[in-house]
């Protein structure tokens, strides 16, 4: 019986993170945009005990930004197609109309039935525990999100300052707010004002048309990523954890090495992830064995392999490397991709790891392990 407590909730649980974390790639129609680590609990009678999911690197930009002819998430087009009781609940409708979805000429996958999926992914909550009333909440969240993407900014009355663009803007914030359950007023401040903490206190500043508009992909991006780690959270609580485990098996599951024509920061992160794992492979399967051999006096020819660590180095080392660097700039309000760009090409001139585009301005290669990949920065 505790076999099947944990074992139908932990399948179920496969079409939920596949609906709030895959989506049609060029590549693959149901590519998971998140790595996931999934560790099956055993009692000391081999029997399972419990079980835990984690997940990694969840791909915030395509919330906000999706190439022709990819796909957003798969849970906003299921629920535009959601039943018409459901889409009038969320103020939804044609997925064309939305800025987030509309991005791409691509919004059907073949043999995909996505109003049969949202379906199937309402009776899949139900299995773990996610509660109606939760359901609910968890969709108005998602509508929430297209509604922001809808709004539009122009230029205040004051310098540097925005205000909604017209009528229509105004309508999808109001949405937003309806369906986020929160203050419209203060929702429009946090996305046409920045607040900066002082000593002396906080100083508001407005934003120009274009601060606003990305203040308002960032608040996107960032209620998606706190709404994807709760139905996470939501999940292993269903499930159930054994303290008490005897064994256990762990299966980790992420993207691989990533080489595409526009590479972005969820490249940088992806590759740097596959150079840890790399760099634990070669820690384990040839550095640690080899000293073993050594040591056991064990006749053996010595396999050469490629040490990635100055590459491990050249992105996240402290001081110095690519991300410390990159936060360093984002701590000064005037930074801009090009006075990044020249940082780096400044810093890492000579790194053979490193290396400039003829003609670039801000794009720069860093030679994996896998293989050179061009970045923007």
């Amino acid at each position: 019986m505790t076999e099947q407590r944990v074992v139908i909730p932990f399948l179920q649980s496969n079409p939920v993170l596949e609906a709030f974390g895959n989506a049609k790639t060029v590549k693959n129609n149901n590519s998971s945009r998140f790595g996931k680590f999934v560790e099956i609990q055993f009692d000391k009678y081999g029997k399972i005990s419990g079980a835990a999911v984690r997940t990694y690197l969840l791909e915030r930009s395509r919330v906000c930004q999706v190439s022709d002819p990819e796909r957003n998430y798969h849970c906003f087009y299921m629920l535009c197609a959601a039943p018409p009781e459901d889409v009038k609940k969320f103020k939804l409708g044609d997925p064309r109309t939305f800025r987030y979805l509309n991005q791409s000429n691509c919004y059907e996958v073949a043999n995909v039935d996505d109003a049969r999926e949202y379906l199937e992914t309402r009776n899949a909550m139900d299995i773990v525990g996610i509660n109606q009333e939760e359901q609910d909440a968890i969709f108005r969240v998602v509508a929430a999100i297209l509604h922001l993407g809808n709004i539009d900014f122009t230029k205040g009355k004051e310098v540097d300052s925005s205000k909604l663009k017209d009528q229509k803007s105004h309508y999808h914030l109001q949405t937003a707010a309806e369906l986020l359950m929160c203050d419209e007023k203060a929702l429009e401040d946090s996305l046409c004002k920045r607040v900066i903490v002082t000593p002396d206190g906080n100083i508001t500043k407005p934003l120009d048309p274009d601060s606003a508009a990305l203040s308002r992909d960032a608040l996107a991006k960032t209620v998606y990523s706190r709404l994807f780690d709760w139905i996470v959270e939501k999940i292993n609580s269903s499930i159930g954890q054994d303290p008490n485990a005897s064994s256990l098996i762990g299966v980790l599951d992420i993207y691989g090495f990533e080489s595409f024509k526009i590479n972005s920061f969820e490249q940088l992160c992806i590759n740097l992830t596959n150079e840890k794992l790399q760099q634990h492979f070669n820690q384990h399967v040839f550095k640690m064995e080899q000293e073993e051999y050594t040591r056991e006096e064990i006749n053996w020819s010595y396999v050469e392999f490629v040490d990635n660590q100055d590459v491990l180095d050249l992105i996240e080392k402290k001081p110095g490397g690519i991300i410390a660097l990159l936060d360093e700039a984002c701590m000064f309000p005037k930074s801009t991709h090009e006075t990044f760009a020249q940082k780096m090409y400044q810093t890492y001139k000579g790194h053979k790891r490193f290396s400039k585009p003829k003609l670039a301005q801000t794009d720069f290669t860093i030679n994996h392990y896998a293989g050179d990949v061009s970045k923007r920065s």
